[in-house]
């Protein structure tokens, strides 16, 4: 029988279904799973697992083939993780409030990077040049993954030591472990020009990346606050009640230091900071902090089907028996002693020290940081390898956190006092517990 029309599917149809349907799982599955241990990643993968695994979806989205795109597209998801993460913060900036993060970010991440990089090097055999690329991507703590162990939404009140150190170690660490990536490319570069490198990696990498990118943050967040905030009623910003105004602070702060040479990521979780602080208790901040971890929710979960479809691909074919044994080690005796380490002497309970040291979430950042390594790298062998190890440690740590997380944290809540059912509202982050001072 020959029908009138073609029932042959339009892919822009398709494409358009599909994104509709993404959305909504976007905003149902948070609320849906508020209670479960199971977090939002993990389904996300099983979804692109399943969904790559049909016979009719061609498209192979392994993060080697495609390694510019890879590199843009995890660093998109995690800028716009940063500025979330700063806008929810609600305790003020200072050095003694915020040393559980000075710990983490200046004892934790070293020994991690140190640590991770023995492992690569002496124990699975890579160069100590791919050693030190893999140990600066995977010791840092991912900003995007980490949602359900962050704090509340801006003025929640909810904001208890173990959330706040995990949020603020999220924002910071990556801008600090970006000179170690760097590191790692001039020692590639300088094994094959025999040019000198410590200085200018010391100069340039460390001192002028990091100074200037916590400078122009500052500037930029300063800028926005005054615009939004305190120019003359009928012209401020925070009139408009867009909060798209986060998404353009995102990008000025992003794209004008990057313009400058210096870490961008840095740049943006201090102009965060910077433009909470220019009106702290404006309803307005909420409104932004919403629409950023609205695009950062799609966004996540477009790059984990991806992900998940690589796992079915083959991503981790490549695999070798130390390699498994290697990550194994790195998520549950590398993260977890540093992270003690690092906290030695806090006042906390040692539950939550326990806590903060265990939830060391590795995912996208790791993802960025392993692409623009090998990026920049003349000539790497062995980019397959580096990808499966990768791979493996973001899947086990998605994994293993997110099976543990909603558990972990309820009983840490109920151990203080809380109950973790009062007062949310959905579809809620993350638990949250009473703010630290």
């Amino acid at each position: 029988m020959n029908l009138p029309f073609d029932w042959s599917p339009d892919p822009y149809i398709l494409v358009l279904t599909g994104a509709g349907l993404l959305i909504a799982l976007v905003a149902w599955l948070p609320l849906a799973l508020r209670r479960l241990p199971l977090s939002l990643p993990i389904v996300c993968i099983g979804l692109g697992a399943a969904l790559f695994s049909l016979p009719q979806v061609t498209l192979d989205p392994l993060p080697q083939n495609y390694p510019v795109i890879v590199e843009r597209f995890s660093e998109f998801v995690v800028i716009i993780a940063l500025m979330g993460a700063g806008l929810k913060i609600d305790r003020v900036f200072g050095f003694r409030r915020w040393s559980v993060t000075w710990r983490l970010i200046a004892i934790t991440m070293p020994l991690g990077i140190a640590a991770i990089t023995a492992i690569a090097g002496g124990w699975i055999g890579l160069s100590w040049t791919l050693a030190l690329l893999v140990g600066s991507a995977l010791a840092p703590t991912d900003p995007v993954l980490a949602a359900d162990v962050q704090v509340g939404p801006p003025k929640s009140g909810e904001e208890d030591e173990v959330r706040f150190g995990l949020t603020s170690e999220a924002g910071l660490n990556d801008g600090f472990a970006f000179p170690f990536v760097h590191l790692s490319i001039a020692l590639a570069l300088s094994a094959t020009t025999g040019e000198p490198w410590l200085l200018e990696w010391l100069s340039y990498n460390v001192l002028w990346e990091i100074g200037a990118g916590i400078a122009a943050g500052y500037a930029i967040g300063r800028a926005f606050g005054w615009l939004t905030f305190h120019v003359p009623a009928r012209n401020k910003l925070a009139r408009t009640g867009d909060g798209l105004i986060a998404l353009s602070a995102t990008f000025v702060s992003y794209g004008a230091t990057e313009l400058i040479h210096c870490y961008g990521f840095l740049a943006v979780f201090v102009t965060a900071l910077t433009f909470r602080h220019a009106h702290r208790d404006h309803d307005f901040q909420r409104e932004m902090h919403a629409l950023t971890e609205q695009i950062e929710r799609i966004a996540m979960m477009v790059l984990l089907l991806l992900f998940g479809g690589a796992l079915v691909s083959g991503l981790l074919s490549p695999l070798r028996p130390g390699d498994v044994l290697a990550v194994l080690a790195i998520l549950l005796v590398i993260r977890p002693l540093t992270g003690l380490l690092g906290l030695l002497g806090h006042r906390a309970a040692w539950s939550e020290r326990l806590t903060l040291a265990f939830f060391g979430i590795r995912g996208v950042g790791s993802i960025y940081y392993l692409a623009y390594g090998l990026n920049h790298m003349p000539d790497v062998t062995g980019a397959d390898r580096l990808w499966a190890i990768i791979g493996l440690t973001i899947l086990l740590s998605i994994l293993m956190h997110g099976l543990t997380v909603t558990p972990v944290m309820r009983l840490l809540d109920r151990s203080h006092g809380r109950d973790p059912d009062a007062g949310q509202t959905p579809p809620p982050p993350g638990l949250q517990g009473k703010a630290a001072t």
